[in-house]
């Protein structure tokens, strides 16, 4: 069975630009690759656990942040090239400091050395305008953009599939 992660795609809309939130994953691996490379907050659930308390969890795990939203609006999950699908949920927020703090993971580095290092899960998030979060995003996460950008205009009319946080 593929591997299954829940995230919380964050927006906001300043002097009407929609912006939304997202994380720069930690570690060697990732230090000198940007375009391509953020993601939503998330992480992998299992098949007991509720995917929404995950993503809420992980979004705070991630950003040092919790999200206060009573609305969590559910998106049309996503697949990468290795199958896991990605289930989010778009959630409007706002905070003055996108990031604060993520969890850490140990990797022996460098590679062969012995040496266990800890790097953050995470080392950076930003809100970005979503043409430049289009540059910015995994590939396989495009479309949760595209999404969420036809939500708000419906939203702007009146229409809204729209799940009440119910942890």
């Amino acid at each position: 069975m593929a591997k299954r992660s829940a995230g919380i795609l964050a927006y906001r809309v300043q002097q009407q630009n929609l912006q939304v939130l997202l994380v720069h994953p930690g570690g060697p691996f990732y230090a000198r690759k940007d375009a391509g490379s953020w993601s939503i907050p998330k992480g992998e659930f299992t098949e007991t656990e509720n995917p929404l308390a995950v993503a809420i969890r992980e979004f705070e795990e991630e950003t040092g942040n919790r999200i206060h939203s009573d609305e969590f609006i559910p998106l049309q999950p996503v697949r990468n090239k290795s199958g896991k699908e990605i289930s989010a949920w778009a959630a409007e927020a706002d905070f003055e400091k996108c990031f604060i703090r993520s969890n850490t993971f140990e990797l022996e580095w460098p590679p062969n050395s012995g040496k266990m290092q800890e790097f953050p899960e995470v080392d950076r998030a930003e809100w970005f305008p979503l043409d430049e979060a289009h540059r910015r995003i995994h590939p396989a996460q495009q479309d949760l953009l595209v999404q969420l950008e036809l939500m708000i205009r419906q939203r702007g009319r009146g229409s809204s599939s729209v799940q009440k946080n119910q942890r």
